[in-house]
């Protein structure tokens, strides 16, 4: 098996070029004159430059559907990929898509939105997860998906929410093909939460900010077919509540936080480069 590995630029250079760093921009004491839903606007002119990264031949989509036979690394930088051997015909990773919803807070911060899943799900139960769910025929497009899914397990009115940009696809352990999408939601007050409870056991936001800062952080090393990796976790509280942020909803926050603030964060990633062994199939589960 042969490991078919492109060098990518620094992350600094797929960052999108802005005239004002987006720190003043959603700065309110620096911006004084700049009403909330301007500072909203600005951000999402930021972000619609932002051009997730492909491969020379092929966008990363077109590749998975086309080929079937390479998948991208959990974390989403597409780094690597490897064939899947005699049996790729079996790998068909199936398509879904997260809804990044960012709102401006009280403080003028930028805050995401963010669900507990329900305990009684069979899996990632009780679990901190994005919006988002699994691709339906009538979807068209990643945005149409992410928004569709946060309207059945929040009640977020998709008229509420502005896509303004598109991540690289992650691939979750259980080898599902995550894209996510970013959305600016101009006014919070008319998001009136309405719980899915087959779904959802609670919905809460934290400040994208802080998946770059090596604060309430901890990590894990993993290994899979050689190649070590490294899981975060992040520990937040929401009032009285206490809520633990990790694997590849961590992961996909920290990439937004370094598109949107155009910084890396201030901790080692250590992202893997996932090596798909031949025999994978629909029922593999990665570490």
């Amino acid at each position: 098996m042969v490991s078919i590995v492109r060098t990518l630029p620094s992350i600094r250079s797929l960052l999108p070029r802005a005239s004002s760093s987006i720190s003043k921009i959603m700065d309110s004491s620096s911006n004084a004159g700049m009403g909330g839903s301007q500072r909203l606007l600005a951000l999402a002119q930021h972000l619609r430059q932002y051009k997730a990264p492909s491969f020379p031949e092929d966008i990363v989509e077109q590749r998975i559907e086309e080929s079937g036979s390479k998948v991208v690394s959990q974390v989403g930088f597409p780094e690597a990929a490897t064939p899947v051997g005699q049996n790729s015909e079996k790998f068909r990773p199936k398509k879904a898509a997260v809804l990044i919803c960012l709102f401006e807070g009280d403080d003028g911060d930028l805050r995401v939105i963010l669900t507990k899943r329900s305990s009684e799900l069979s899996t990632h139960s009780g679990e901190v997860a994005l919006p988002g769910g699994k691709a339906e025929e009538g979807d068209k497009d990643d945005g149409d998906t992410a928004k569709r899914e946060a309207k059945e397990e929040i009640g977020l009115d998709p008229e509420l929410v502005n896509v303004v940009s598109v991540l690289e696809p992650f691939l979750s352990k259980h080898l599902l093909r995550v894209v996510p999408v970013i959305g600016i939601l101009n006014d919070k007050k008319a998001f009136k939460p309405v719980l899915n409870p087959a779904e959802v056991e609670a919905v809460f936001d934290a400040p994208l900010e802080m998946f770059l800062k090596d604060e309430n952080r901890r990590q894990e090393e993993r290994e899979w077919m050689g190649e070590k990796y490294l899981l975060h976790f992040f520990d937040y509280g929401a009032g009285h509540k206490k809520y633990l942020i990790w694997g590849l909803t961590a992961g996909i926050l920290i990439r937004a936080a370094s598109v949107v603030y155009q910084r890396p964060p201030a901790f080692l990633e250590q992202n893997p480069k996932f090596k798909v062994p031949q025999n994978v199939s629909n029922d593999t589960i990665l570490p």
